[in-house]
């Protein structure tokens, strides 16, 4: 009898005793190290350069500006970008230079892309995603980020911490500038304009167009540097790269250099003025883009 029984039973646990805790193997804690791998870097690679690069090429037309403004960098960096769709990544990733697309990572909010297995392994292959917190840096997501700007890898940031839900920017966190200030790595401010035409947050449908993305000067940390400071800075050349695009190279610097960049997020008003306001910077954008030359 007891032959029968005992394959089929259930084990049980001791009342007295306590259950140890169940380690999670998602968010923060999800290991990232094989999609660093030599066979994931070949398959992210031929993915990246074979389909997903024609591809953005057909749906999102992309215009690269200010690659002469990180010519002479020959060390790892960390770009910060503003953020505005699920587009956005793979773009800037599509119109890197080689020497930074081949050895980069995207940090990826731990709670959105990978919560699950099958999110998590995909971000993970296709963007060398690895998971953050959007509001701080922990200790955990830190170390694993500090490693790899450590071991010559360069990282893809959106300060933000979230895409924005009506087009205009959202206030910074310091996670980029904390990190250039422990490592010493410059930051690269990097404007993207017209991913949420083409995909807004929340829709599911691709309205093909066109998009520009500005790199802007590096912002160096010196030592002692603040981050909040550096913060500050960096979302202010964010906005001027924005404000170029918008006039033109000599009056962006003109007002940059009095303090009278438009703000990344836009008018103190709501609802329709917002809106409003978006569309007539849209406007203005189109209209500067017909007539600075290329």
């Amino acid at each position: 009898m007891i032959g029968r029984v005992f394959p089929l039973a259930r084990p049980t646990w001791p009342g007295s005793v306590p259950r140890p805790p169940v380690r999670k193997a998602l968010g923060l804690a999800y290991d990232t190290d094989w999609a660093r791998s030599p066979g994931a870097r070949a398959g992210r690679a031929a993915v990246r350069d074979l389909v997903a690069a024609p591809l953005l090429k057909v749906i999102a037309a992309p215009e690269t500006r200010g690659l002469d403004r990180i010519s002479h960098l020959d060390e790892p960096a960390i770009f910060a970008a503003n953020h505005a769709s699920h587009l956005d990544a793979p773009l800037i990733v599509s119109v890197l230079p080689a020497r930074w697309r081949d050895e980069l990572f995207v940090g990826g909010a731990a709670d959105y892309f990978f919560d699950t297995r099958v999110k998590a392994a995909t971000f993970a292959f296709l963007l060398n995603a690895v998971p953050i917190e959007r509001q701080r840096v922990s200790r955990q997501s830190a170390r694993v980020v500090e490693t790899l700007l450590g071991d010559g890898w360069s990282m893809l940031i959106f300060p933000e911490g979230g895409r924005s839900p009506d087009g205009w920017g959202q206030p910074h966190t310091r996670g980029a500038a904390w990190l250039a200030s422990r490592t010493g790595l410059p930051i690269v401010p990097v404007h993207v304009e017209g991913t949420r035409r083409i995909l807004a947050k929340g829709s599911r449908t691709l309205r093909p167009g066109s998009t520009v993305v500005t790199f802007g000067r590096p912002l160096r940390p010196g030592a002692g540097t603040d981050a909040r400071a550096l913060a500050a800075d960096l979302e202010q050349a964010i906005a001027a790269l924005a404000d170029e695009l918008g006039s033109d190279w000599y009056t962006a610097r003109r007002r940059a250099a009095a303090g009278t960049t438009p703000p990344l997020t836009g008018p103190e008003s709501r609802g329709w003025r917002r809106a409003w306001a978006l569309d007539e910077r849209a406007g203005r954008r189109g209209r500067a883009r017909d007539r600075w030359p290329r």
